[in-house]
Formats: structure tokens, sequence, C-alpha cells
């Protein structure tokens, strides 16, 4: 087996955090405009009363708000544990 390059072990690294940051985006923008088309063009769903004052939408949108802190989260503690170490590896 033959051993990977500079080159190739930081194009991986590159890779690696692309596809990390893309599947977060991905479920980031699927949150918010999910959410956007629900108010957009099911007014009755969002409007449904869960309990005295909360609705579905109000409910919805605190969802969509955590799980962005969420998927936040989940990007951070990858990079501190995985890309950036592997980034200090490198540079040695």
């Amino acid at each position: 087996m033959s051993q990977k390059t500079k080159a190739e072990e930081l194009e991986a690294l590159a890779a690696a955090r692309w596809r990390v940051a893309a599947v977060l985006t991905a479920g980031t923008l699927v949150s918010y405009f999910g959410f956007i088309l629900l108010v957009a063009f099911d007014k009755p769903l969002m409007g449904k009363q869960l309990a005295p004052g909360l609705s579905l939408g109000i409910l919805l949108g605190a969802l969509v708000i955590a799980a962005a802190w969420v998927l936040t989260g989940i990007y951070v503690l990858w990079a501190n544990n995985t890309y950036d170490k592997a980034l200090h590896q490198f540079r040695r």
C-alpha cells in the first residue's frame, strides 16, 4: 500500500469538511424553508392552538431556531474534535 502524500491528506481533509458543512447547511435550509412553506401554504395548520397562547406555528418557529443552534453545535464539535486535530497533525 502506498502512503498518502501531504497534498492528498489535505485534499481528503478539505473534502470531509465540505461534506460536513454541506449536510449541515442542507439540514438548516430544509428546516427554514419547510417552516416558511408551512406558513405560506398551510396557515390553518400553523394557527392550530396546542395550548392557550401556544400555536403550532410558534412551537415550530422555536424549534427551527433550536435546530439552527444544534446544527451549529454539531459543526463546532466536529471541527474541534476532528478537523482541527487533523489540521494540527498535518502542520507538524
